[in-house]
């Protein structure tokens, strides 16, 4: 973008007053993504991109920082809620946020909703984190917006117990548990994510969660009711968790809800069934 429109964009941004009530939080998200966009991946701590003027870009890390300080006091402000048992703060923020976005979107991206989790959990970095072994799958998020399909379509109350495999740095048992109010269990073989997954939910001060350092293959499943499964591993190891649930469906109704490529294979397995088309890039829930 040429410096003259650069300028312009940062001068329509700093009049716009509206930009700064709370209620905004969705829009200054927007904003401080197209800042990074034009600015760098984080004009805080990024150096000035060549052929920047000095004064522009000094507009952009001051406008940057005003806007982190006010989605900064929010995200403070639901911690605070959530560390006294109170849901009701965090529930409001996605309501509001989802509005604005197609809850229903398909595919594995992010948008301002996962903004809105980041900022509020403050889930610590991981340590050395090794690389993984066979079968077994890159660690990444689920979106939120599928974490929201997973508990409305497989109706998780506080009655369930959620395992989640491959469960990496806890974010999604975090976000259904306190949602919810179901148990959640996260099953991560990484050292390092689960001790970060740990740290967040002692700060937040949650009891129904909790983070196993474990295979998924010798895993204790037996107080599962909903699992989830955003394929963590694929092979001989999937095969293995797979007949494991099966034997659990033995002695209780389960559900399996699934993301990515695991999708498929799941809906293969005879022991369950779906009233819903299949589809990697969504959230399906099976029923034993």
């Amino acid at each position: 973008m040429r410096f003259e429109n650069l300028s312009n964009l940062l001068a329509h941004l700093e009049s716009d007053v509206s930009l700064f009530a709370p209620e905004q939080l969705r829009q200054r998200i927007e904003v401080l993504d197209e800042l990074d966009a034009h600015f760098g991946d984080d004009v805080l701590i990024a150096p000035m991109p060549p052929s920047t003027d000095a004064t522009v870009f000094a507009r952009a890390v001051s406008l940057r920082k005003r806007l982190a300080a006010a989605n900064a006091a929010i995200y403070s402000a639901i911690r605070k809620d959530i560390q006294q048992g109170n849901a009701d703060g965090l529930r409001d923020w996605v309501d509001l946020c989802r509005q604005a976005s197609d809850a229903s979107a398909p595919g594995l991206g992010y948008d301002h909703l996962d903004d809105l989790i980041a900022g509020v959990l403050q889930i610590p970095d991981p340590v050395e984190v090794i690389r993984p072994g066979h079968e077994q799958v890159f660690y990444q998020p689920t979106p939120v917006r599928h974490v929201l399909a997973m508990i409305e379509q497989s109706g998780l109350s506080e009655d369930d117990v959620l395992v989640d495999f491959g469960s990496g740095l806890g974010q999604l048992c975090i976000v259904a548990s306190i949602l919810s109010g179901a148990r959640a269990i996260g099953v991560e073989i990484e050292h390092a994510y689960t001790e970060s997954a740990r740290e967040c939910v002692r700060k937040l001060r949650l009891s129904r969660i909790e983070f196993l350092q474990a295979n998924a293959r010798e895993a204790d499943l037996s107080e599962g009711t909903v699992f989830h499964v955003y394929t963590p591993f694929t092979g001989s190891i999937l095969r293995t968790v797979l007949d494991r649930l099966r034997h659990e469906s033995t002695k209780r109704p389960i559900k399996v809800c699934t993301l990515g490529p695991c999708t498929d294979t799941v809906a293969r397995e005879p022991w369950l069934r779906t009233n819903m088309r299949p589809d990697s890039d969504r959230i399906t829930v099976f029923c034993s």
